[in-house]
């Protein structure tokens, strides 16, 4: 069975509660897709309902902490906080789109502690607490989630951001692309399995709930450009906005390309 501190638990509730309007929203938003009437502003004003739940709900959680959220603000020099992204794949949703994803954690000093990513369009939720796995949510029991055991770095399905050195550089080295536009549903689908590597561009709020998933389902999570691959510290990865992550197996040959 998952573990789910009492902290865990509230946060994936606050989540859930944040995006129960989206899935009307989304529907509005395909029909406004043939409508003479821009939709720019209909998907804002979702994206701000989400952010303005998940500031009440996880102020109910851990009274008093910060919340950081995409875009917005530093985060804290020291402490703990909530880092919090509205709507991860903001483009998809606001052209009717289905992957985009609802995503918090909690950090702590130099680490991710809780973390939960959400697609409320396939109703998917995953959640992880630093040392205890990550897990998936099911109807009755939570499903443990484990990196795949891919080994052949050509045959491995990489979801890639907008960098053109590195489309360039991962489709030599494999033709099984992914570009969501969704990083932290990337890097939930690693935690899953359903995907080999990533390697995600985007900021702290965005990417800190899918590395912890990552991390604590097997997988590996580096800053572009890092040569020490037995290194434990995601914080510069985070920092960076330019990461990438993998199984054990193909860290290093991940590493290498997004190097070059």
């Amino acid at each position: 069975m998952a573990y789910t501190s009492p902290t865990l638990t509230l946060m994936v509730g606050a989540v859930k509660k944040a995006a129960s309007a989206l899935g009307r929203d989304f529907n509005e938003l395909e029909h406004l897709q043939n409508s003479i009437h821009g939709d720019k502003g209909f998907a804002q004003h979702s994206y701000d309902k989400v952010q303005k739940i998940l500031f009440e709900e996880l102020g109910k959680v851990k009274s008093g902490l910060p919340i950081v959220t995409t875009g917005k603000a530093a985060m804290p020099a020291n402490g703990a906080y909530f880092a919090i992204c509205p709507i991860d794949g903001f483009a998809n949703f606001a052209h009717g789109n289905a992957d985009f994803a609802v995503s918090a954690a909690l950090i702590d000093g130099s680490a991710v502690v809780d973390a939960v990513v959400y697609s409320p369009i396939s109703d998917e939720i995953f959640f992880a607490e630093k040392g205890y796995g990550s897990f998936k949510e099911g109807f009755r029991n939570h499903e443990r989630l484990r990196v795949a055991n891919a080994k052949n770095a050509e045959n491995a399905v990489v979801a890639v951001g907008k960098d053109l050195r590195i489309l360039k550089n991962t489709a030599e080295m494999t033709p099984n692309l992914r570009i969501s536009g969704v990083p932290s549903l990337d890097l939930a689908y690693l935690a899953a399995g359903k995907l080999d590597a990533v390697v995600a561009q985007a900021d702290f709020c965005t990417l800190c709930a899918g590395v912890l998933l990552v991390k604590e389902s097997g997988g590996y999570v580096f800053a572009v450009g890092e040569t020490d691959t037995r290194s434990e510290n995601i914080i510069p990865a985070l920092q960076s906005g330019h990461l990438f992550a993998a199984n054990e197996a193909l860290k290093q040959k991940i590493a290498d390309m997004a190097a070059k």
